[in-house]
């Protein structure tokens, strides 16, 4: 695919939005990358990083190589994400603590949205996509509510942590930082980040590339060879997953950050309580915004 450099802008930008969606626990930068139209080809470039391009790369064919995994697509990506994480992550977070229901409500109408225009890419509802979707739904509700656990810290385990929470950074719906949370390393992979900690971030980055390289071949071979069953559990992922996203929550337990930050551990969906009316005009502002996202993807395909 010939791009110009306007679309390369444009792609970076995307990665932004998924950056600033995996900052949030909770929401998926597979759900972004979704919305804006570049999940199949992402899935595809992923996976396109294997023995026989790496074989390019170490005998010299550098140019090769880079056509091979679509370098520029990922690179722009990759690029988008990284200036998102280390711009927009300390906003977030801020906004997040001082107003969250504002925060959640412009993320529930996104994802509501996502979870309709990705349902409407599946061309036949039949009995298998219907079940799909609803076990989709379940997985996504279940681990929104499961309790987090106590678990080990040997190597083995950080290793299996990269490449489970990479796998579902990249599913729509399921936030890999809140599988962190559930596998009880959440916590300790922040502070080896916060504190250089070489050994278990090379532990954990190796987990996540064998995890990515790995789960990206199944997602490209079920979206090529069983792509309805495929959407439909997708889009019950995020259907399932808006229980994490909803707005108005109470507290029921705390942790104490690095920084001595009293923070929600597990909370639990009340009824709507305040700022209702900002909060409905921000969900329809997320599902908007996704409407026309999604209709001028729509325009330049039919360009």
């Amino acid at each position: 695919m010939e791009r110009r450099l306007k679309d390369y802008a444009s792609l970076v930008l995307k990665g932004m939005g998924m950056g600033a969606a995996d900052v949030v626990p909770g929401v998926s930068g597979g759900t972004i990358a979704f919305i804006v139209g570049i999940y199949d080809e992402l899935i595809n470039s992923i996976k396109s990083i294997n023995l026989e391009t790496i074989k390019l790369l170490f005998s010299g064919k550098l140019s090769a190589f880079w056509k091979g995994i679509n370098g520029n697509f990922l690179l722009s990506i990759l690029l988008g994400i990284g200036i998102s994480v280390f711009s927009l992550a300390k906003i977030i977070t801020w906004l997040l603590t001082d107003h969250p229901i504002l925060v959640w409500s412009f993320f529930f109408g996104l994802v509501l949205a996502s979870t309709w225009f990705v349902s409407k890419d599946i061309k036949e509802w039949n009995v298998k996509t219907i079940i799909s979707f609803v076990a989709g739904a379940g997985i996504a509700y279940y681990i929104t509510v499961a309790t987090p656990t106590e678990t080990p810290s040997s190597y083995w385990f950080i290793f299996l942590c990269g490449a489970i929470a990479i796998c579902a950074m990249i599913l729509p719906g399921i936030s890999g930082s809140f599988i962190l949370v559930l596998l009880g390393k959440y916590f300790f992979i922040m502070e080896a980040v916060k504190t250089f900690d070489l050994v278990i971030i090379g532990i954990f980055g190796a987990g996540a590339v064998i995890g990515i390289t790995t789960f990206s071949r199944v997602l490209s071979f079920a979206l090529m060879h069983f792509r309805n069953v495929t959407l439909a559990v997708l889009s019950g992922f995020m259907l399932g997953s808006l229980n994490k996203v909803w707005p108005w929550k109470e507290t029921l337990e705390t942790y104490v950050d690095s920084h001595g930050v009293v923070k929600p551990l597990i909370e639990s969906n009340i009824m709507p309580n305040v700022h209702v009316v900002e909060a409905v005009a921000l969900m329809l502002v997320g599902f908007f915004v996704v409407y026309f996202l999604e209709k001028i993807s729509s325009k330049k395909v039919s360009e």
